[in-house]
């Protein structure tokens, strides 16, 4: 490289750690990087223009081989454990040493992007990676600053992303060839052996979980949107309960997909893009979704399509989890500010697939702690590999603990702290089946829990009468309004009320085991709306 060269690479990969490359494609526009995708064969166009793309092995994220760097600036706070792993700072040394050494000298691309839309809370990152639809997912994925903000663009993160470097246990201190290492005093990200860029975009998500608590901001793993009356509305949930879909409605402003910050202002949006799940997307029931994926300017991950590329949404090939990754403003109803008030009504979402679960009932603030806490869904095979025929319980604490740097109470104290200022309306909404456990009964209608939603989120179920669930403790209404009376009774709508018995008494034990894991750590009130077994 000459001189000039490295005078060119110089602000593009300031802080990087990395100073010279064969050809440095920075801040690049969506057609750009398609083109160089295209060129270096990362995949092929759908018949509608998306970028198609294979993760290759990992199809999801590697969870076991996530570590954050146990520095003594920050020891104190981690929330150490499965989802934190240690990592020496002498083995951080050498593997980002030498995943910097790696990328010297090769085509890079370069996005500098923000996380946060609230400008008060925001963080401005630099991604570097080899791949060019790599940078795409970036750049659809969070916030793109206006022209004149990248000038003079100095990174708060760096993210040094190398999807074909091969960590090596014995010398690099990780388990595997993949590794995915935060450092929050040196405030890097390595990525190294996965070509899953979900790595990106969650690795920021931890970030924001351990920045905004200290400013008195709950980091959320939800979707937002806004009403006609401008009434926020948060809706938790893990992958699969239709978080992203039921948060794509035609009647509400979408705020954002998947994650979010509720501070003194109102709730805002850390991202400026959506990653939603495809397998099985309707034009129907998803319609926005659905046109999102079927255009230039998307990636679709793992995505099946035949020779003339039209896609095969229920194709599962590659994988259950397929993905397409789009700009926000991709969906037709979108609150571009990335920002709205105070939220009205906080929504947790779970696909029970025992099947027990009411279709919505309503949480008083201690039980909201609770479910917030618990964080409970169920996967069901062919979801995950793995799997046997019968559902599985799990459990995720806040909604997100594979993106919690610090313990669970940190954030749901904020939470509490929050819905007890502003008088939140808070539901449980079972998005799973009914009438059996999975195998036996059917998933939920999709019309039917949009009815409900809506009915909640227009105050039509402040004032109607409740039933106490008995097994627990959920407030359920008796009657809605155009809603046959038995969808809302779980237990009507199996064949045999004795095996729903069962099944119920199955699932109550289940949160009485996970909870016993954090009873210590909660307040009374939290203890007294905690589910329990019958004596």
């Amino acid at each position: 490289m000459t001189d000039l060269a490295n005078l060119h690479d110089a602000v593009p990969l300031a802080g990087t750690g990395v100073r010279v490359a064969a050809a440095l494609h920075a801040n690049l526009t969506a057609p750009a990087l398609v083109a160089h995708s295209l060129r270096k064969n990362e995949g092929r166009l759908s018949a509608d223009g998306a970028l198609i793309v294979r993760t290759g092995v990992h199809t999801g994220r590697s969870a076991g081989d996530k570590f954050v760097v146990d520095e003594p600036s920050t020891t104190g706070s981690v929330w150490w454990g499965k989802v934190n792993q240690r990592l020496p700072e002498s083995s951080f040394a050498m593997l980002k040493g030498r995943v910097q050494a790696y990328l010297q000298g090769r085509e890079l691309f370069t996005q500098d992007v923000y996380a946060g839309a609230d400008p008060a809370n925001r963080i401005s990152i630099r991604l570097v990676t080899t791949g060019a639809w790599h940078a795409m997912f970036a750049r659809n994925m969070f916030i793109r600053p206006p022209a004149e903000d990248l000038a003079g663009f100095v990174p708060d993160y760096v993210i040094l992303h190398a999807p074909d470097f091969e960590a090596d246990p014995a010398i690099d201190g990780v388990k595997s060839s993949s590794a995915v290492v935060l450092s929050f005093a040196e405030k890097m990200i390595v990525i190294a052996g996965t070509q899953y860029a979900g790595e990106i975009k969650k690795s920021i998500f931890t970030v924001m979980n351990w920045i905004l608590p200290e400013r008195g901001v709950l980091p959320m793993h939800c979707s937002a949107n806004i009403g006609p009356q401008e009434d926020a509305a948060l809706f938790f949930g893990l992958s699969g309960t239709g978080k992203t879909t039921l948060s794509s409605d035609p009647a509400r402003r979408l705020i954002g997909d998947d994650e979010h910050g509720w501070g003194p202002e109102g709730v805002f949006n850390f991202e400026g893009g959506c990653y939603a799940k495809v397998i099985d997307l309707s034009q129907k029931n998803e319609p926005e979704i659905w046109a999102a994926s079927h255009r230039f300017g998307t990636v679709l991950e793992n995505v099946v399509a035949d020779p003339q590329g039209r896609l095969d949404l229920t194709d599962q090939t590659y994988t259950e989890n397929t993905r397409a990754c789009y700009p926000v403003e991709f969906i037709p109803n979108v609150e571009l500010s990335g920002r709205g008030g105070t939220p009205k009504n906080v929504i947790m979402l779970t696909a029970d697939a025992f099947g027990v679960l009411p279709p919505i009932s309503r949480l008083n603030p201690a039980q909201a702690m609770y479910h917030f806490l618990s964080g409970y869904t169920a996967r069901v095979a062919g979801t995950e590999k793995g799997l046997g025929s019968e559902p599985q319980a799990t459990f995720s604490t806040c909604f997100g603990s594979p993106f919690l740097p610090r313990h669970p109470q940190v954030y749901g104290k904020l939470l509490q702290a929050f819905i007890a200022r502003t008088g939140a309306s808070c539901w449980l909404v079972n998005t799973g089946w009914t009438g059996g456990a999975y195998g036996v009964g059917k998933r939920m209608s999709i019309t039917h829990t949009r009815a409900l939603l809506r009915a909640a989120l227009a105050g039509e179920l402040d004032n109607v009468e409740y039933r106490t669930d008995p097994f627990f403790g959920l407030q359920i209404p008796l009657h809605v309004n155009n809603m046959p009376d038995e969808v809302l009774d779980p237990r009507t709508a199996w064949a045999d009320p004795a095996a729903y018995d069962l099944a119920a008494k199955g699932l109550v034990q289940r949160f009485v085991d996970n909870f016993s894991t954090f009873a210590d750590l909660v307040d009374e009130d939290v203890k007294a709306a905690a589910i329990r077994a019958a004596a």
